[in-house]
């Protein structure tokens, strides 16, 4: 079991570091020269093909969905892969990257939220003052956002919704993986979700033609490994372990999001905003370890806590 531990733990560690990297090469994309809606759509036909080109491998068992499992596919593709990737994205073209890092990061507020509501979780005095507590760091973040004003950028809202919508994903889908494997799910969940995003197919190539070679790169990027490949490692790391023995690595997404956007983009979140950061993990930390009774771990990429409860839709 130890071995697989560690294994587990490189495993997700390195997910998280890809993960981290994400929102830089976004805004390294948007900045070069591609739309919004261009950048999604090609980092997810790249994925899409990439799941194609696994489910037809020989010797992997790939199996199509029973009938009955098709709706909540469906909606939690919907929800947690185009909602998600919509939201960021847009959200993008007003913060920076390592500020969405740290409002992604925050995901696991509100899946403690889904936890008080849905599974009816009790929280302690210490738990109540975390949960406010990092709603204090996401106000921080928020206004850090304003350029030395009191003004929130209108992105703040679009990623808060992704991290959101994220939390449902990864809470609603455990029970699927009873039937089915994580590979399995990942494309799943990758096609239907790319579906919605053909709506941006027009311009597409002329857009890739006059987006800068750096931006082609970082989209080509995107798409194989935060978006196919991170998302494969991370469930073959759950595969290992249990979510609770990997989720900690999580921590260190928004900190990887903020060096790698130093590093390749010269850009810093405001002061306040990383100080929200901070207080956000810190909040995170403080509920999930002494805050309530059943730990529920969670983030934007993380797989689905331990509950089988959560099966209602």
């Amino acid at each position: 079991m130890k071995y697989l531990n560690t294994k587990a733990l490189i495993l997700a560690l390195f997910s998280v570091t890809i993960w981290g990297s994400s929102f830089a090469s976004i805004s390294a994309s948007l900045q070069g020269g591609y739309t919004a809606g261009h950048l999604i759509l090609v980092r997810f036909l790249i994925a899409s093909i990439i799941f194609f080109i696994i489910a037809l491998w020989p010797g992997v068992q790939f199996r199509l969905p029973h009938k009955e499992d098709l709706f909540k596919i469906v909606i939690l593709g919907l929800i947690g892969i185009s909602v998600y990737h919509l939201c960021v994205t847009f959200g993008q073209l007003s913060i920076s990257a390592g500020t969405a890092g740290m409002l992604i990061g925050s995901a696991p507020i509100f899946t403690t939220i889904i936890a008080i509501i849905v599974l009816k979780e009790r929280l302690g005095r210490i738990g109540w003052f975390g949960l406010a507590f990092g709603f204090v760091g996401i106000l921080m973040i928020a206004l850090g956002t304003g350029g030395g004003s009191l003004g929130i950028s209108p992105g703040v809202f679009l990623v808060i919704m992704a991290a959101f919508s994220t939390a449902i994903f990864f809470v609603y889908q455990k029970p699927l993986y009873k039937k089915y494997t994580a590979i399995e799910l990942t494309a799943y969940f990758t096609w239907v979700g790319t579906i919605p995003f053909l709506f941006f197919a027009p311009g597409l190539l002329e857009g890739i033609q006059h987006a800068t070679l750096e931006a082609n790169i970082s989209a080509v990027y995107i798409g194989i490994f935060p978006t196919a490949i991170a998302y494969l490692t991370w469930a073959m790391a759950l595969s290992y372990s249990e979510a609770s023995s990997v989720s900690n690595s999580l921590y260190l997404e928004p900190v990887v999001a903020i060096i790698v956007t130093w590093i390749w983009l010269q850009e810093l979140p405001s002061a306040l905003s990383i100080g929200g950061g901070f207080v956000a993990i810190a909040s995170v930390i403080l509920v999930n370890m002494y805050g309530k009774k059943h730990q529920l771990k969670l983030s934007p990429q993380a797989s689905p806590p331990t509950y089988d409860k959560i099966d209602i839709l």
